[in-house]
């Protein structure tokens, strides 16, 4: 199996996309390629003291797309950028699955441009895993679309479910639509429509949850528009990133407290792992005919090795045919 890195795109690059990708051979057993300025990822490697390890690439791009950039401009004028040569390189077949912490408008142009969608898929969509009461759970979308129709909505959840399934384990997915009440009148037009599209669609569909319940495991899936879901997974991180903080604070305020930190040390650590990002590496963009995973763009090299994992599950789950094959069975008008 091989894995196309994007090693310019992040706060940290080069160096945490190498550091990443040469654990990520060791460890998986897979290959990896590096898209971006070889002198520079070269340069990480001289100062590291090592060689390039068995497995490892790398594939020189002269350019970067960055986030003050216009994506769809952007992908057109520079041609030598990493994420263009890193998905013209997987849409030609010269990888598995393609890794990026760059700019968002430019993986997404790049997923939906050069790579392109499955065959009955209106619209992409980003899905990250978050962490809930009993495990974990999908959000989707994220922020590739904020302007949605109900037929996308409908495509989410059932990609949504094949991706929970596959990937998370979760046997008959429970799929829900968040909504601003529970009953099935709820909501905006977009909702409401959505939801009946959702009820005829091959998965199990709930119905309609509130935000409050999002994190507690009523559903495995949760679907939305880009721009919903986008607050939602911010206050999510906001919210988790908070809590440790003041829990960390609390447990240091007294002699008293950090003994009894001491004494809970293991469940503290349970706790952060998995409140913590970059342990689950980033957010698969489902739709595209092949895989691509985007990561934060302040990802370290546990979170770029975390994305090239989690993009070794994809691939080996074989997900991208299993939503062609759902996705052919619906009756979708189109949008």
């Amino acid at each position: 199996m091989k894995i196309i890195m994007d090693a310019m795109g992040g706060d940290a690059s080069p160096k945490a996309q190498l550091e990443g990708a040469m654990r990520a051979v060791r460890e998986l057993g897979i290959e990896v390629c590096l898209v971006g300025d070889s002198d520079l990822i070269m340069g990480h490697l001289d100062a590291m003291g090592e060689t390039l390890p068995e497995g490892l690439t790398v594939q020189h791009a002269s350019q970067v797309i960055t986030n003050d950039e216009d994506p769809a401009f952007a992908l057109r004028r520079k041609k030598d950028a990493s994420i263009v040569v890193a998905a013209n390189m997987l849409k030609n077949g010269d990888g598995d699955a393609l890794v990026s912490t760059g700019s968002t408008g430019g993986v997404l142009c790049a997923g939906l441009l050069l790579i392109g969608r499955i065959k009955g898929v209106q619209r992409p969509a980003l899905a990250p895993v978050y962490p809930t009461e009993t495990g974990y759970g999908v959000l989707i979308d994220c922020g590739a679309n904020a302007d949605c129709k109900p037929q996308y909505l409908a495509q989410f959840g059932v990609m949504g479910s094949i991706y929970a399934s596959a990937v998370l384990g979760k046997k008959n997915a429970k799929v829900a639509l968040i909504n601003n009440g529970a009953e099935e009148h709820k909501g905006s037009t977009l909702y409401k429509e959505a939801h009946q599209l959702l009820k005829q669609a091959p998965i199990n569909f709930i119905g309609n949850i509130e935000g409050r319940d999002v994190m507690s495991g009523t559903a495995d899936v949760v679907v939305c528009d880009g721009f919903t879901g986008n607050v939602m997974l911010k206050v999510i991180e906001g919210v988790s990133s908070t809590l440790l903080k003041n829990v960390k604070g609390a447990m240091m305020s007294s002699l008293k407290t950090k003994i009894g930190a001491l004494l809970a040390k293991d469940a503290f650590k349970t706790l952060k792992k998995k409140m913590d990002y970059s342990e689950h590496g980033g957010a698969l963009l489902l739709g595209t005919k092949y895989p691509v995973i985007k990561g934060h763009g302040s990802s370290d090299a546990k979170a770029v090795f975390s994305a090239i994992r989690q993009a070794t599950k994809i691939v080996e789950a074989d997900v991208v045919c299993k939503i062609a094959a759902d996705i052919e069975k619906m009756e979708m008008p189109e949008a």
